[in-house]
């Protein structure tokens, strides 16, 4: 018996042990749970402020001479000299020959035309002096014929003298194009002839254009032509059109251009669907060059910005708080986040401009929200131009939780 409570003994003590830390620990009291709210996140915002604005337009294009011309012989004949501005990039003033022709074969044509119109011309005075004298010997005939008067005769020596005078001008023309120039002042692209070679009509002899003029071809959206207001097929009057600025970088610095839009296209194109205008700019070699003395050169490809209509009352915020079907994100003045559907009347890559949905005072968010909910709560910081590249970025979060 002693035994037996001596092995029960220390069991009994373990089972009551763990029966009374069982007991006190299901007695004790839950501790009370405490929510903590979400902490906001934090946002740029811009301040609407609604203003007049100008609709611009943003679109590109490639360089072109207004004239540009294929150079070409009207007659046969060696070449016995080019000038020295004949190369590529080579400068073309108006009536200066750049290249000639051998005029030996053209010269003696000339001489034998004046020789033709002298004989023709003495045989019409002689024709017209027999006619005299018929017309006297026939004073009393009742029915001359026009035949004993010698009118045919005298006509035919005009004719004659009417063709040998055409055959003159026409040797005079040859000659006159042994020496080949351009009407215009220009720059030229290619040669392809020099010194002893043999041409022939039509055949080219290179290539230049006119440096009074260049055009730049646009291509303009739906959406472009609605900010520009204009009729497709538009014509300005001459001096008139829209403001255009041109802009490129060359030689390592941003250019800038000042032009008009002239016209636009009287059809759609069938293939991009779109419609093109034509920017032209004056003098772009000389007069209006950028103001580090850099050409508007024919190759260069541009980006141009059109002035298109004045708008009154709209808000100007920045393209990356227009979010896509047009809508934008707005703190309110509880600190939460609303969900705006706007109308657009006009963007671009840097802004938008809202005709509505949009008023004075609202705070638009201009950095990205992930899994946006109407409600949500935001830490609204104002938007500046130091913060730009990083509100621009959308992939970039601001800090929140």
């Amino acid at each position: 018996m002693n035994k037996l409570v001596r092995y029960a003994a220390p069991v009994v003590i373990l089972a009551a042990g763990f029966g009374g830390y069982s007991f006190l620990h299901w007695a004790k009291p839950e501790p009370e749970k405490k929510t903590e709210a979400p902490r906001p996140m934090s946002v740029f915002v811009e301040t609407v402020r609604k203003t007049d604005a100008t609709l611009e337009v943003r679109t590109e294009g490639e360089v072109r001479a207004a004239t540009a011309v294929e150079i070409v012989s009207q007659i046969p004949g060696r070449v016995v000299s080019v000038s020295d501005e004949f190369v590529e990039g080579g400068r073309v003033e108006p009536g200066v020959s750049l290249v000639e022709i051998e005029p030996v074969d053209y010269q003696l044509a000339l001489s034998q035309a004046q020789a033709r119109v002298a004989e023709a011309e003495v045989s019409l005075q002689t024709a017209i002096a027999v006619a005299d004298v018929a017309r006297k010997q026939l004073r009393d005939a009742a029915n001359a014929s026009d035949l004993a008067l010698k009118k045919p005769q005298v006509a035919e020596a005009r004719a004659r003298l009417e063709a040998a005078q055409a055959d003159l001008r026409q040797a005079e023309l040859n000659l006159s194009r042994t020496s080949i120039a351009l009407p215009f002042t220009g720059r030229l692209v290619s040669t392809s002839v020099d010194v002893g070679q043999y041409v022939s009509p039509g055949v080219s002899l290179g290539k230049a254009f006119a440096t009074d003029r260049v055009e730049v071809r646009l291509a303009l959206t739906d959406n472009h032509l609605a900010s520009l207001n204009l009729p497709i097929g538009f014509v300005a009057e001459p001096g008139e059109g829209l403001d255009v600025t041109f802009s490129a970088q060359v030689a390592g610095r941003e250019h800038l251009w000042f032009g008009k839009l002239v016209r636009l296209d009287a059809s759609i194109d069938p293939a991009t669907r779109m419609l093109y205008g034509v920017a032209e700019l004056e003098r772009p070699y000389d007069q209006n060059r950028s103001e580090f003395g850099m050409p508007m050169a024919v190759g260069l490809y541009v980006s141009a910005e059109i002035q298109g209509n004045d708008v009154e009352s709209v808000a100007v915020i920045p393209r990356d708080a227009l979010r896509a079907g047009n809508k934008v994100y707005v703190v309110n003045q509880d600190g939460k986040l609303e969900i705006r559907d706007v109308i657009v009347r006009h963007s671009s890559p840097q802004r938008a401009v809202i005709a509505a949905g949009l008023e004075n005072e609202d705070r638009v968010v201009v950095s990205s929200i992930r899994n946006a909910i109407p409600g949500m709560a935001l830490n609204a910081m104002e938007y500046s131009v130091d913060q730009s590249s990083i509100a621009g970025r959308q992939q970039t979060e601001p800090t929140g939780s």
